[in-house]
């Protein structure tokens, strides 16, 4: 099986749309559509259907996807077993390149132009730390400390920076005007947050949240990615979504939506940069030097919210 039709086939999941899938992996839109177009002839199914919203996975499609990723999985496993002890680009894990960890990332490059990066994103905090442990990766932004998911020995971890999370609400929101809402007062209201996977390390952070604060949390229905979630949103009077304060989202003017901060308390994502504790890469230093200086930033007054495992 072709293992980039079936990492386009991911990147068009995980984005949305082929033309926010093609900007993710630097090829032409054509070059999506014509890998896709191969993987279906090789499968024999069709994946996606096109609508107004963007690429919806067929039925067949949910069922291939955990595939597809364990297919990705098995792939850095395999280059992992030629590439361990090299040593050139410092690679790190930013989860998304839309997500605070990018930004952060973007910072030290330009604090520190000269070390080469090269960026990658693995799927949750156990894929990062097989890289981390084969040396496929040098670092990686991930939330850490649920006692579901201890960390070996040889993996180091530390804090490096807290996220306020926003609400996006559409217009017609009973929200829409609020300058901040608390937590409490989001009990009630409904959260929809297709992009969960339960057993993933943001998956217990939220978990936690909504156990604390009484919140109704939705998971239900198809994640189509990032667009679509805010085309819903904007047409809806109901339903609103988590971000965090640093992730890049664009919408058109037409959408109206709003973000919103949440305060007194502010639940903060907790990013912790992971290593393995031998790694000797003078990069992974000099990140970890800067991060130093990222994490004593602020987020105002009224406190802040993080699970107990945090």
């Amino acid at each position: 099986m072709d293992l980039t039709s079936v990492r386009t086939f991911v990147a068009v999941v995980d984005e949305g749309r082929f033309q926010d899938a093609a900007a993710e992996l630097s090829v032409t839109q054509q070059a999506v559509s014509k890998r896709i177009a191969v993987l279906e002839k090789q499968l024999g199914v069709r994946l996606f259907t096109r609508t107004a919203r963007g690429a919806e996975l067929t039925v067949d499609g949910q069922a291939f996807l955990p595939h597809a990723r364990d297919l990705l999985r098995a792939e850095e496993r395999a280059l992992a077993s030629v590439r361990a002890g090299r040593r050139g680009a410092l690679r790190v894990d930013v989860i998304g390149r839309r997500l605070a960890p990018a930004g952060v990332l973007g910072g030290f490059h330009r604090a520190h132009p000269e070390v080469e990066l090269a960026v990658v994103t693995l799927f949750d905090v156990g894929a990062a730390v097989d890289a981390l442990v084969a040396g496929t990766v040098d670092a990686s932004f991930r939330a850490v400390g649920d006692p579901g998911t201890p960390l070996p020995k040889e993996i180091g971890a530390a804090r490096a920076f807290d996220e306020p999370l926003q609400l996006v609400v559409g217009p017609g929101h009973e929200l829409a005007d609020a300058g901040a809402v608390t937590p409490a007062e989001l009990a009630g209201h409904r959260i929809w947050m297709p992009g969960i996977v339960a057993g993933t390390e943001w998956a217990a952070y939220y978990d936690a949240l909504a156990d604390v604060f009484g919140l109704t949390i939705e998971t239900t229905g198809p994640d189509f990615g990032t667009e679509p979630l805010l085309d819903t949103l904007a047409d809806s009077g109901t339903l609103a979504t988590f971000v965090g304060e640093q992730t890049r989202l664009a919408w058109p003017p037409e959408h109206g939506l709003r973000r919103i901060d949440v305060r007194e308390p502010t639940p903060v994502y907790p990013h912790s940069l992971l290593w393995r504790r031998d790694n000797a890469h003078p990069g992974l230093a000099a990140l970890r030097e800067h991060l130093g200086g990222v994490r004593g930033e602020g987020v105002g007054g009224g406190g802040t919210w993080v699970p107990d495992w945090a």
